[in-house]
């Protein structure tokens, strides 16, 4: 289990970000009170991964309003990403699945790039 290092974007400019090969099982760490965190996730093996993104603290029950109660409990499915093609995740906007310790599995061979603030 690999930690992601994360890139911050505050300097401004042209930066460098760090990438991360994901392998079987990976950890992220997301300050959830500092917004605007961009999760990159670039497919350059040979087939399409579906990567789960999985907080172990995630509720089985997330209140939806007019819809009633989700679990993120199962992780979020990012869905088939196929070879050559990228997916960018806005962790704020997914916050509900990203409660306690932070995994990224099924996706051995990905490109991660985490972009902080």
């Amino acid at each position: 289990m690999a930690l992601l290092n994360a890139t911050s974007v505050k300097p401004g400019g042209v930066i460098t970000s760090v990438e991360n090969v994901l392998t079987a099982s990976d950890t992220l760490v997301w300050d959830q009170n500092t917004a605007g965190a961009m999760l990159i996730l670039r497919n350059g093996t040979g087939g399409a991964l579906s990567p789960v993104i999985t907080g172990s603290q995630a509720s089985a029950a997330v209140p939806v309003p007019g819809y009633g109660p989700v679990s993120a409990a199962a992780g979020l499915a990012v869905g088939s990403i196929p070879a050559g093609q990228s997916r960018v995740i806005p962790l704020d906007s997914r916050r509900e699945y990203l409660q306690g310790a932070i995994t990224i599995t099924a996706g051995a061979g990905i490109t991660a790039t985490l972009l902080t603030y």
